[in-house]
């Protein structure tokens, strides 16, 4: 898996369109609130020419891409943190994700109507992010309880997870999100990742636009949005979604028609990427030329341990070759006669791009 990521917006933005767009899984998506009670999932295979290239160039029976997994959300509204529209049990299929995107109605049409009146992205930003910082401050308090009653043996770790809970406290009455706290020791780090925060994860915004645009309107999320670091996808959700019904084979030809590069599921991709961090390395050995996907500094017996735990468990060392020396190369003999295939040992970080074999014992 490459990452996984919640979508979420008020009702009627586009939400499942755009799931739609991005999976070809054919959500449901109708004019009324609440038309997904549960959430929708879809997991897509990453589009990567790299991975095309390789398997042009080396004999295999098999080409696995990474993927990527989407949850559709069901439209949040003010007052979800609080129950409405049952929205404890919307964010809670948030908790276990890797991060958020938050659709945006950047669109004027009188046959679908607006949750909050007159389109306003900005305030529809606004209304969302204060609900995931609400929903946190119910999880956060829940936690200073537990461990309130837990210190009274004056237990001096569980005595600062009560400090930290009052810290991030502090912070979302404020109307900020936990993100804006940093922190530097490991321990204290683990007890704020234990309490699965919405606020702590990173979130993009994707602007919902119409087939004719809105400059205005995408400048006002834009503006909104760069202060605090989040990501902005304009993507026209209606055309994305048309585009997800064509055999993949005409796909490309349509975009190059209407004068676009990428389409909207790889410029999320992209973003994505590198919002989390994230790497691709590939395998080539047997049959299967395959993608995966993990964190940026992942040494490689770690790396080798998402292929297979005995691989981490027996690591010995990784043959490595870059996707660029392999393209010169030409061929996988070439690159080492070349002298382009590196040893590299339990220190190694895995790169993006590498092309690792690794050698371990049964």
């Amino acid at each position: 898996m490459g990452f996984n990521c919640g979508i979420i917006g008020l009702p009627n933005v586009g939400k499942s369109t755009i799931f739609n767009a991005l999976t070809a899984a054919g959500a449901e998506a109708s004019n009324y609130p609440f038309c997904t009670i549960e959430p929708n999932v879809g997991v897509v295979p990453l589009p990567d020419p790299r991975l095309e290239e390789i398997a042009r160039r080396i004999e295999h029976e098999k080409v696995t891409p990474s993927t990527l997994q989407f949850v559709d959300v069901a439209g949040l509204v003010e007052g979800a943190s609080k129950g409405r529209g049952k929205g404890n049990q919307f964010l809670a299929h948030i908790r276990p994700l890797d991060a958020v995107v938050n659709v945006v109605r950047c669109f004027d049409n009188p046959d679908v109507a607006h949750e909050t009146g007159a389109l306003d992205p900005v305030r529809d930003m606004e209304i969302v992010s204060l609900e995931l910082v609400l929903a946190d401050l119910e999880v956060v308090g829940r936690w200073k309880e537990r461990a309130r009653k837990a210190a009274k043996g004056g237990d001096k770790k569980v005595l600062r997870k009560v400090e930290i809970c009052e810290a991030l406290e502090r912070v979302l009455d404020s109307g900020r999100p936990a993100s804006a706290l940093r922190w530097e020791d490991a321990e204290e780090a683990r007890s704020v990742a234990e309490m699965s925060l919405l606020t702590v994860k990173p979130m993009m915004v994707v602007a919902n636009v119409g087939e004719n645009g809105s400059p205005a309107c995408l400048e006002s999320i834009r503006r909104y949005a760069e202060p605090q670091n989040i990501r902005v996808v304009p993507i026209i959700g209606k055309m994305e979604a048309e585009i997800a019904e064509l055999p993949m084979e005409d796909r490309r030809a349509f975009l190059e028609d209407l004068g676009l590069e990428r389409s909207g599921l790889e410029r999320l991709v992209e973003e994505g990427y590198a919002m989390l961090g994230l790497v691709t390395f590939y395998t080539t050995a047997g049959v299967e030329i395959r993608a995966w996907t993990v964190k940026k500094g992942t040494p490689a017996p770690q790396a080798a341990g998402k292929i297979h735990t005995d691989m981490e468990r027996g690591f010995i060392r990784a043959e490595v070759l870059s996707y660029e020396d392999f393209i010169r190369a030409g061929s996988m003999p070439m690159a080492r006669e070349q002298g382009k295939v590196r040893s590299e040992g339990k220190d190694y970080c895995i790169r993006d791009g590498d092309i690792v074999l690794f050698r371990f014992r049964a």
